[in-house]
């Protein structure tokens, strides 16, 4: 198999080829990842709709904004998977590739032809990656999965909340995310694997798995102490003071996790003596009075405005914040400082802004994304290079409806 993908993409993946079958957000968002990292990505979609996020609005020209949050940098192949020719083609790319990602209900795949067994026959060193709510052999395998879902079940919404409020799923899709996180770790640890064995594997990843492996100290207090942890909002369960405080304009974000925090902290509130009253001299005593103490900061805080706390916390010292709208987030200093808004050139619409991948090579980001993919806008392109289609099958076979080989969004 010639793994050199004929593209002039670089980074530390090139030459390494994918064929993503996934949709909506799980498996999209690892395979632009992996776009990104320089690996060549041909996006398998439907001839009808493709993927559904390519209709979920607002829109910039042809191209929804949640399509473009998560498919920069693929090729769109548009097949009918249902058929034995379109199934046959997939098959047959699944040869030409180093990679296959797949987030479809366990079991889809093998009733396609389309199964870790069956595409392994001809390509021993396949790394196939299944993300699925909750894997094949759990007892919720067929359950239909979402974030909202997976958050639900992992106990993240229940302390994503303040005391005595209704649990909140979190702002970010992080139930979708926690799976695209961990099929990447997956998948380029076998890739490595892959490369001092000749052998490729099969990659199992769980939405709520990730989820869950992401409760960190939050499920390390249940096993020690054999209670859930309880919800406290912007607070922290086991350290004061850290969070929102109110001020007489907002709020501000303050974090104490270490005692010279906290000195620096009573410090800044002109109020030296907390640190020797005896109530919150230790990490332990604060907990256990962490009302009168957050009482006593609430009422100091709330005298001045967002403005003075924040100029007086930086020069003390203290890790603090305001918080930001998103809009905000996007244009702050350090956003443009870290270069993490980047920007791709479609014809179609002109310019389109994306955030770049966090990942620094020699203190360099990553190099620019090209745009998104038209449904279908690479078919003939690719099955001629991959597959060495000729022009009239290419032509018999969009006749057919087994490809789509039209540009249109």
């Amino acid at each position: 198999m010639d793994t050199q993908a004929e593209t002039t993409k670089s980074g530390p993946l090139a030459g390494i080829r994918v064929l993503d079958f996934s949709r909506i957000l799980s498996g999209p968002y690892a395979t632009q990842i992996l776009a990104d990292l320089g690996a060549e990505v041909i996006k398998i979609e439907t001839i009808d709709k493709g993927d559904e996020t390519r209709h979920f609005p607002p829109f910039k020209g042809p191209f929804s904004h949640y399509f473009i949050a998560l498919n920069r940098g693929k090729q769109s192949i548009a097949l009918d998977l249902k058929s034995e020719r379109g199934a046959d083609l997939a098959r047959r790319l699944a040869g030409e590739v180093d990679i296959v990602v797949e987030n479809f209900r366990p079991g889809v795949m093998d009733k396609l032809g389309l199964g870790y067994e069956v595409l392994s026959q001809d390509n021993p060193g396949l790394l196939y990656c299944s993300i699925s709510g909750f894997g094949d052999d759990s007892p919720l395998s067929e359950k239909p999965a979402f974030d909202v879902v997976a958050q639900a079940l992992s106990g993240v919404m229940s302390i994503n909340r303040e005391a005595g409020a209704t649990p909140n799923r979190l702002g970010l899709p992080l139930g979708d995310m926690a799976g695209g996180i961990y099929a990447l770790f997956g998948v380029l640890a076998a890739l490595v694997e892959r490369q001092r064995t000749g052998k490729g594997q099969r990659i199992d990843v769980a939405m709520l798995d990730g989820l869950m492996g992401m409760l960190g100290y939050l499920a390390q207090i249940y096993f020690v102490t054999g209670k859930a942890p309880e919800p406290v909002g912007t607070k922290h369960p086991n350290i004061v003071p850290y969070g929102a405080y109110p001020t007489k304009d907002g709020h501000v974000i303050v974090a104490c996790l270490t005692e010279i925090f906290w000195r620096n902290f009573a410090e800044a509130l002109d109020m030296p003596e907390l640190t020797s009253d005896p109530r919150f001299a230790e990490y332990s005593a604060r907990l256990e009075n962490r009302q009168v103490l957050e009482d006593i900061i609430g009422e100091r805080m709330r005298r001045d405005d967002n403005a003075y706390w924040l100029a007086r916390l930086t020069d003390y010292d203290v890790p603090s914040a305001p918080i930001l709208d998103v809009g905000q987030a996007l244009e702050q200093a350090h956003t443009r400082a870290r270069d993490l808004v980047g920007k791709a050139h479609h014809a179609s619409v002109g310019d389109m802004e994306f955030l770049r991948t966090p990942i620094r090579f020699s203190g360099k980001p990553l190099d620019g994304a090209s745009p998104p993919p038209l449904l279908g806008e690479q078919t003939p392109e690719v099955l001629s290079r991959l597959l060495g289609l000729g022009e009239a099958e290419i032509g018999e076979l969009i006749g057919d409806a087994v490809i789509s080989g039209k540009k249109a969004g």
